[in-house]
């Protein structure tokens, strides 16, 4: 059964999606997730700039049945999505670093829920201190503790080279699964990943 790797940015709706729904699978199959946090944005600037040019002249069609289609993921996974939030797109270095601090302790998954929750469903710039510290008491995280760790250069060094390592390997977005070599772009693609650890199996 090869492990599941995750490279993943809250600032994505669908991510929050695939982030929720490839938990429960890989519980299921007994597949171990690897989570790799890094920021969007840097792939974005890299490799697929793109995405900035159809954020400024997008498709009306295109952009009305995006919306249909997240709203309808979103029922199906049982979860919430505002969008577009207030502030889009957001800065979310502040939890990315501290979802890398919190990943060694165990706690990276409720702190990442409580992180995707805070934006997407209760339209809080995650950018900023305050909300950072809600999105710790949420999660049963020691605020003072966290706000100083993602300040350490290992951890800025860390989130960068899981960035570059995203990009080296074909990547161009988030979330972006691996098993082995074999990559998976979206939420929309998880039956396919479930496909192969079928096979796997």
């Amino acid at each position: 059964m090869p492990d599941i790797e995750f490279f993943f940015d809250i600032s994505s709706p669908w991510t929050y999606l695939a982030f929720t729904n490839v938990q429960p699978m890989a519980a299921e199959l007994g597949a171990t997730i690897h989570w790799k946090p890094f920021m969007v944005g840097g792939v974005f600037n890299t490799v697929n700039p793109t995405v900035y040019e159809s954020r400024r002249t997008p498709v009306p069609a295109k952009q009305a049945y995006l919306g249909k289609s997240l709203a309808d993921w979103a029922r199906w996974t049982g979860v919430q999505i505002n969008f577009p939030p207030k502030v889009f797109p957001v800065n979310s270095v502040k939890l990315m670093r501290g979802c890398l601090v919190l990943d060694a302790q165990g706690q990276l998954p409720a702190f990442a829920k409580a992180g995707f929750e805070a934006y997407w469903r209760d339209d809080l710039d995650i950018s900023q201190d305050s909300v950072v510290r809600e999105v710790c008491a949420r999660a049963g995280v020691d605020a003072d503790a966290l706000l100083a760790a993602i300040g350490v250069q290992e951890i800025k060094d860390q989130l960068r080279a899981n960035t570059e390592e995203l990009i080296a390997r074909g990547g161009f977005g988030t979330p972006t699964i691996f098993l082995g070599d074999d990559m998976y772009f979206g939420n929309d693609h998880l039956p396919l990943v479930r496909a192969a650890l079928e096979r796997a199996r």
